[in-house]
């Protein structure tokens, strides 16, 4: 296995450059611009916007434009992409780079739900050799110098893995880097990921930098995948829920790491946030996100799904709970909060490893006869289009 060792913080993607090699993983209904906002204050990275569906954009529906919309502190601002048709994966890249509306793109290859394999989107794509690499270089072409980047899985299970010829062609076709989740389409976000396969990427790909995504609970984690697998940077998903400031100490990691600043100095920036600095990051969660929906009540029913993660092994009890989860106005968040103990300690491990729903192997849901060939032959894509009207695929 590849052995990594960090000798400068920055991750260079294309013409950016990141001061950590950190990347916010793309979660439907959760990195919206108000979340993206919340990490960015705790910490630099990358933060990726939802995922985007092409054709959506390209009709300009008014869900799909609040999406991409970010707020003027964003910088750079990144937008993932998933279609199933280059014409409009195409169409949509260039419209994105004509009205000057992201700094990076991204191209999604790994979602494994339902409603998008079915339709041969997703983790299901890669398998069609052609199509992946006609999408791909249809986006770098519409790009110029904008940089397109992809974010993969294994492939659809082990007996169908796609990565490594996915990557071979993604690098050939001018992509700035590419990420690997290290789960087949079938795992979900089941079992462990498999690291090892980031390693042999890693040999694999040479020439852009190659960035690993899968059980990264911790700043840690983090360290130990670039240790292990030699892979240039990070992709932080499920680890992030309830704990923006993860971010926070990433980045004091990677410095660490890369002799920037000493162990003592980064140890000290690492959050251990006592219940008090928990509501509050929630507080400003919330604050955001009004801002975002231009819409209280609608901003608290967003959040409520963020309250189990956010508690996460402090003990706050059910009642409670079940209160924050019903809320519909700050004042009455406010009214919860008075209530709880803000000198509460960090319950440490109780509060850390994984979080979000780890679900159990599923087989994918594939197009009729999608596993026979590997190549795409003669698609009809009114059959796919259903897969490109979705404002967000998860």
């Amino acid at each position: 296995m590849t052995s990594g060792t960090l000798t400068d913080s920055r991750l260079r993607i294309g013409p950016l450059t990141l001061d950590v090699p950190v990347v916010l993983a793309p979660m439907a209904g959760i990195t919206n611009t108000a979340f993206r906002r919340l990490c960015r204050e705790y910490g630099a990275g990358l933060y990726v916007s939802e995922m985007i569906t092409t054709r959506a954009l390209v009709e300009r529906t008014p869900a799909t434009m609040r999406l991409i919309t970010h707020h003027e502190s964003e910088t750079p601002r990144s937008i993932q992409l998933y279609g199933v048709d280059p014409h409009y994966v195409g169409e949509a890249v260039t419209m994105l780079v004509a009205e000057d509306r992201a700094d990076h793109i991204d191209l999604n290859f790994g979602c494994p739900v339902p409603k998008v394999t079915r339709r041969g989107g997703g983790s299901a794509l890669p398998w069609k050799r052609d199509l992946f690499r006609a999408i791909v270089e249809r986006a770098v072409r519409a790009a110029g110098d904008v940089p397109v980047t992809v974010k993969m899985r294994k492939g659809i299970d082990e007996d169908h893995l796609t990565y490594l010829d996915a990557a071979r062609s993604a690098e050939d076709a001018g992509v700035a880097a590419i990420a690997l989740h290290g789960r087949t389409a079938n795992q979900h976000y089941s079992g462990v990921a498999d690291w090892g396969a980031i390693a042999t990427l890693k040999e694999a790909v040479t020439s852009v930098p190659v960035l690993g995504n899968g059980d990264i609970w911790s700043a840690e984690d983090a360290l130990r995948m670039v240790r292990e697998t030699g892979c240039d940077g990070v992709v932080v998903g499920r680890g992030c829920l309830g704990r923006p400031w993860l971010f926070g100490d990433l980045s004091a990691a990677f410095r660490a790491e890369a002799g920037e600043i000493g162990w003592d100095e980064a140890r000290a920036a690492m959050a251990a946030p006592p219940l008090g600095e928990v509501m509050a990051a929630m507080r400003r969660h919330t604050e955001l996100l009004v801002e975002f929906y231009e819409e209280e009540a609608r901003a608290c029913r967003d959040i409520r799904k963020h309250v189990a993660w956010y508690f996460k092994g402090y003990g706050v009890g059910g009642d409670t709970r079940r209160e924050l989860a019903a809320v519909e106005a700050l004042a009455q968040m406010d009214e919860i909060f008075a209530t709880m103990d803000a000198a509460m300690p960090y319950p440490g491990e109780g509060a850390e490893g994984p979080r979000g729903r780890a679900g159990s192997p599923k087989r994918t849901v594939l197009p009729q006869g999608w596993l026979d060939s590997r190549e795409s032959g003669t698609i009809d894509y009114a059959e796919l289009a259903e897969a490109e009207r979705d404002d967000s695929g998860g």
